[in-house]
């Protein structure tokens, strides 16, 4: 289904709806949106800095209260999967086989970590879901986790005013119970996204900030190539295997005295060449993990310079040479996405382009100029499928707007 805009989302979940005899006519669509990280990919859970803006691609859910205790869902983007339906309190244990092949790990993350943090559910629902956020890149799971969360707690008229306790919640049902070690970027750039703003996060006191594209700044589109590859779970991925490898260079550097906590703490250029000099010949592999942290965060105060002043280009060059990092140095990227940077680089007037999200597979990102798009649909409409012949029919462009990144829509008419 080819979805771009509210209204064609709505013709899809009333579709849904009704094949599916689940009755959320009168209820409530909330919008949850997808995001674009301008810095630093992969640095949540290295604790840096955060920056970036949420994107309209999105997932919409429309629900209603049924008057029972009991969840019933539909997704239009896992028709195989059926109706997701279960007792409130009773949902398979965490990380189990029988929930690592259906999406419907998500309302049972939801539903289990809202039990074991003391929220207590009593109203179920019925609700029909579906998105158009490509699979990988723009962040798929952290929005449909946002979604329940929120609309959960709403059928049930539970406030919680700290947003960041959402996203602490968010990040447990990916963490404890699907078992997805990701960070919280993708939660925070999602739930606090503002239309035209970007979203800067510092995890030292754990405060939100937005900041404004300067003035005088040279008109832009994020553009997002999708290469069409299904990407698994991060919790199947090699998400993993970066994530605890940081975290062994960190444990490795606590033993031999250095007081660091985890490898954002490395700033200092001269603790920085310590720590690469202690390490370069036993765990070569690890010092490139903090050699593209270290460059990442090193860049990102430039980057953030960079917006305030209005100047799109050398944002542009931060995001291609964070992108050079994540290839070369991080080793998170993948030979589809490579493909469409390799592409894209090419066009003239593209500012900066990477891979996005977890690694492996999903999509890649480009800053360039409006008139730059055209052409850049062009190249990879020609060049990719040559490339990447298994994925001539699944690969597409995407030419995002910043936007807010939640939204409560009026309900369904029958």
């Amino acid at each position: 289904m080819d979805v771009s805009n509210d209204q064609q989302a709505f013709d899809v979940l009333r579709k849904l709806a009704s094949e599916n005899r689940l009755d959320v006519f009168g209820g409530k669509i909330r919008r949850t949106s997808s995001r674009f990280c301008l810095g630093v990919e992969h640095g949540d859970y290295n604790g840096t800095e955060l920056f970036g803006v949420g994107t309209d691609r999105f997932i919409w859910m429309a629900y209603k209260p049924n008057g029972t205790n009991r969840m019933r869902l539909f997704s239009g983007n896992f028709p195989g999967d059926g109706i997701i339906e279960y007792e409130i309190g009773s949902v398979p244990e965490p990380k189990s086989q029988a929930v690592a092949d259906t999406w419907g790990r998500f309302p049972y993350g939801v539903d289990y970590i809202f039990k074991r943090e003391g929220i207590k559910l009593t109203r179920g629902f019925d609700a029909v879901v579906y998105g158009n956020i490509p699979g990988g890149g723009m962040s798929r799971s952290a929005s449909l986790s946002l979604n329940l969360i929120l609309s959960m707690l709403d059928a049930n008229d539970i406030e919680i005013d700290d947003k960041l306790r959402i996203v602490d919640l968010a990040q447990a049902v990916e963490n404890d119970y699907i078992g997805s070690p990701c960070g919280q970027l993708d939660q925070i750039m999602i739930l606090f996204s503002k239309e035209g703003m970007g979203t800067y996060y510092n995890p030292a006191n754990r405060s939100i900030d937005y900041i404004p594209l300067g003035e005088g700044a040279a008109e832009f589109r994020i553009v997002v190539m999708d290469t069409g590859t299904v990407r698994p779970g991060l919790e199947k991925s090699t998400y993993k295997i970066r994530r605890s490898q940081c975290e062994e260079l960190v444990a490795l550097a606590q033993k031999q005295k250095f007081d660091i906590s985890c490898l954002a703490d490395v700033k200092d250029e001269k603790l920085y060449d310590k720590i690469i000099a202690a390490f370069s010949n036993s765990h070569p592999d690890l010092c490139d993990r903090l050699r593209y942290i270290f460059g990442a965060q090193s860049r990102f105060y430039r980057m953030l310079d960079a917006w305030k002043a209005g100047d799109v280009e050398t944002v542009g060059e931060i995001f291609r040479k964070d992108g050079i990092g994540l290839r070369d140095e991080y080793k998170i990227s993948g030979p589809e996405l490579e493909t469409m940077c390799d592409i894209v680089r090419t066009v003239d007037g593209v500012y900066g382009e990477r891979m996005l999200g977890g690694g492996d597979k999903g999509a890649s990102g480009a800053l360039a100029k409006p008139q730059a798009v055209e052409t850049l649909t062009r190249a990879v409409a020609t060049a990719y499928p040559r490339s990447c012949p298994d994925f001539a029919d699944k690969y597409a462009v995407h030419v995002c707007k910043v936007v807010d990144g939640v939204a409560v829509l009026d309900g369904l008419t029958a």
